[in-house]
């Protein structure tokens, strides 16, 4: 029995009596997702090199704003601090620490600010009680367990179910799985919110000129399209391995 490029045949149905449906739509979307990856990084990439060349007028370094927008908020128990790396930059709920990447962290760059807001944008979110970050970092524990030992689950479930017809290991990866696929998910409306809020604080506060506020936009909208590609990806394989495992256990 193939696991790959085209489904098991039997008896003229795919997957067993109409999962060939959902192993289809399963990959289109990773096609999609794939491709979508694919610009995304190159988005991202391309357009954090152009406006990390382009430095704000107003003379504010990352950390500078960072540091504002904390205490602007009332926020006075998160600490900013630099972290290795490019790109790197995040919030940890639990440490209260904002870490920025060294080329944002001392830039003067339009992209350095917007990366910036963007993190303090999480630790907004998580002094306000956001409940989509709420979510995301209560199951985080249970999404660092899972995504360790569902792959491996199917695989084992799907070549014992090759042989017995039993695959209820299979399904048990599945719903593992499941819980990676949520996180993806609940992640969006965190980042997509952290982004609103950066863009906002960004106007508001006046760290950047209107003109300038169109290039943080620009990187932070690149920045979001690997999140919309990776909880695509994740969805996709989720589907995939679903209608494989489904389609196969209608058959015993």
């Amino acid at each position: 029995m193939y696991y790959g490029g085209y489904y098991p045949y039997y008896g003229g149905y795919g997957y067993g009596y109409g999962f060939s449906g959902l192993y289809m739509l399963a990959m289109l979307l990773l096609v999609a997702a794939i491709i979508l990856s694919m610009y995304s990084q190159f988005k991202v990439n391309s357009t954090f090199k152009k406006y990390s060349k382009v430095a704000s007028r107003r003379g504010y370094t990352g950390a500078d704003v960072a540091r504002q927008l904390l205490y602007n908020a009332g926020i006075t128990d998160v600490v900013v601090e630099p972290i290795k790396g490019s790109l790197t930059d995040h919030y940890d709920p639990k440490s209260k620490k904002l870490r920025l990447s060294e080329p944002v962290y001392s830039s003067y760059s339009i992209a350095a600010l917007g990366v910036a807001a963007h993190e303090t944008g999480h630790a907004i979110q998580d002094n306000v009680g956001y409940v989509p970050l709420k979510i995301r970092t209560g199951i985080y524990p249970a999404v660092n367990f899972s995504s360790k030992l569902a792959m491996p689950l199917i695989i084992l479930g799907l070549i014992i179910g090759s042989f017995s017809r039993f695959y209820s290991i299979a399904l048990f990866g599945a719903l593992l799985y499941a819980v990676v696929v949520l996180f993806q998910l609940v992640t969006l409306p965190v980042e997509f919110n952290a982004s609103a809020r950066a863009m906002q604080n960004l106007k508001d506060y006046g760290y950047l000129d209107p003109d300038e506020v169109k290039g943080a936009r620009k990187v932070l909208s690149a920045a979001a399209l690997t999140y919309v590609a990776a909880a695509a990806a994740s969805l996709a394989t989720l589907l995939r391995f679903l209608a494989i495992i489904l389609g196969n256990n209608r058959r015993r």
